[in-house]
């Protein structure tokens, strides 16, 4: 049975998802976008402060279910401008500099207008 993972400090999700699901060994981490928990809206800046910041929100949920960064083995990455990529990857580098695999995909727009949307599984 899937276990869900709720992090009542990061922005709440809609009734439909969980923010992360825990089956068998595996962490399956909703997408999340680069915003603040504090003002529940995207940060100030571009694609470089939306990557980090949606890369703390997985890190905050990874820790909440006991796990890591360094325990991600697959990312998706949806980009709202390929363009950016080269930005995106700079900042994705700082943080997982064991390479997982990745998927990054661009597509038309994002909620909130959000620039990029990063879901992870790790164990």
């Amino acid at each position: 049975m899937p276990q869900a993972i709720a992090v009542p400090t990061l922005p709440p999700n809609n009734s439909t998802y969980s923010q992360a699901v825990r089956m068998g060994g595996l962490l399956y981490i909703s997408g999340q976008l680069g915003v603040d928990p504090a003002t529940r809206e995207l940060v100030p800046g571009g694609i470089q402060e939306q990557t980090q910041q949606a890369i703390e929100n997985i890190r905050t949920i990874l820790a909440a279910a006991w796990s890591d960064l360094n325990r991600v083995g697959k990312v998706n990455i949806f980009i709202t401008d390929f363009s950016l990529l080269g930005q995106m990857n700079e900042v994705f580098a700082r943080y997982f500099p064991h390479r997982p695999a990745k998927t990054t995909v661009e597509i038309s727009r994002l909620d909130k207008g959000a620039l990029i949307e990063i879901e992870v599984i790790a164990e």
